[in-house]
């Protein structure tokens, strides 16, 4: 059974996570504590909220080094949701400039769509297309539906790391993944079997 660590740092939609993990199998535990990161197999950093305000509380409580150790040094599965996929990026745009993760290069802007019919903030359910060679879809079929509750989207420097899109006015990057670096910016925890089945694949890495 997977030991999976859900990061507490006071801006994560921590319960339904939770429940989702423990419902596909999973051995959840939520931390307040980075040193916590050693005794598990992989980690989530879930979060709504704003960019600026996500990076202060990460810095605030000791996580950015302890993350950095356990993606890149240690080369564990981390997952982003939410807000914590835009906190992959090396930057955010939302209410100023801000250092994020560092772990995706890219920055997160402002979902523009030039639609007046796709409002913003972004809420509710929507198809995402999965990348060929991705891990995160497989077993998914392609166009099912995720739920999305977003203002500001990642755009990434290297398409490469693309592996899901969706369609809201304009085409924005729906998920990331980078070898044991994921990021999704629905929520798989409600998005019923499509977010199971993903989080699943997230197990399997």
């Amino acid at each position: 059974m997977k030991k999976i660590a859900i990061i507490n740092y006071g801006l994560g939609n921590l319960s339904s996570v939770y429940n989702a993990l423990e419902f596909i199998g999973a051995d959840p535990f939520l931390t307040e504590d980075h040193k916590e990161l050693e005794q598990c197999d992989g980690a989530i950093l879930p979060g709504v909220g704003a960019f600026g305000d996500g990076m202060a509380h990460l810095r605030d409580n000791g996580w950015v080094d302890a993350i950095h150790e356990f993606a890149l040094e240690k080369q564990k599965p981390f997952l982003g949701i939410c807000l914590g996929m835009q906190l992959l990026a090396s930057s955010g745009t939302e209410h100023g400039d801000f250092d994020g993760l560092d772990l995706i290069k890219g920055t997160v802007v402002k979902l523009v769509t030039g639609d007046r019919s796709a409002r913003i903030p972004h809420i509710g359910w929507n198809s995402v297309s999965g990348t060929d060679g991705k891990k995160s879809y497989v077993d998914i079929e392609n166009g099912q539906d995720f739920y999305f509750v977003h203002s500001y989207v990642l755009e990434p420097e290297d398409d490469a790391v693309v592996s899901g899109k969706c369609s809201h006015g304009k085409e924005f990057i729906a998920s990331v993944e980078k070898d044991n670096i994921w990021g999704a910016q629905y929520h798989p925890e409600k998005s019923q079997k499509s977010g199971l089945a993903y989080l699943q694949n997230f197990l399997k890495v």
